[in-house]
């Protein structure tokens, strides 16, 4: 049992770091092909690929987290994972991490706003996976999220500003 949660844990972790990064490479990537104010073929697919990073990231996250569930029941442990703030902490930042993605596909949501949330998310469950995030409670989880992605909000935009202004 320890092999096959120990590999859950890893797989889990891997995907939130493959997530993580690739929102990072993202938005370098973004920024760059917004140089000249338009996105070309190249760059286009150069996207595609790191969209197709961050799928990964989230079904390597999402099969994980469900294989630590069914582990912990088929083997009837102690404390089911269901039962922690962490578990739903994790499931809330994957669900937000889907919709706000669904939000700017559709132009619901500003740019600047879901981009900032979506590192955010990310990089959470990065820490969360990794047990680097402090153990807290949902609420304040939240807080702490709402928080981080106002900062990241204006350290993305003056990047964006001072990468993307006319010289």
């Amino acid at each position: 049992m320890l092999a096959i949660v120990s590999l859950l844990v890893f797989f889990q972790a891997l995907g939130a770091s493959i997530g993580a990064l690739t929102a990072v490479w993202g938005e370098i990537a973004y920024m760059r092909a917004m140089r000249d104010g338009k996105i070309d073929v190249a760059e286009r697919a150069h996207l595609r690929v790191i969209a197709h990073g961050l799928r990964l990231g989230m079904l390597l996250i999402l099969l994980s987290s469900l294989g630590l569930v069914v582990t912990a029941y088929v083997f009837e442990a102690n404390i089911q994972p269901a039962l922690t703030a962490s578990y739903w902490i994790l499931i809330a930042l994957a669900l937000l991490i889907v919709g706000i993605s669904w939000a700017l596909s559709r132009r619901r949501i500003s740019f600047s706003l879901g981009t900032a949330a979506l590192f955010t998310a990310w990089w959470f469950l990065a820490y969360l996976t990794l047990g680097w995030l402090p153990l807290i409670s949902f609420g304040a989880a939240t807080a702490f999220f709402l928080v981080a992605t106002m900062i990241f909000y204006a350290v993305l935009q003056g990047a964006r500003f001072f990468t993307l202004r006319k010289s």
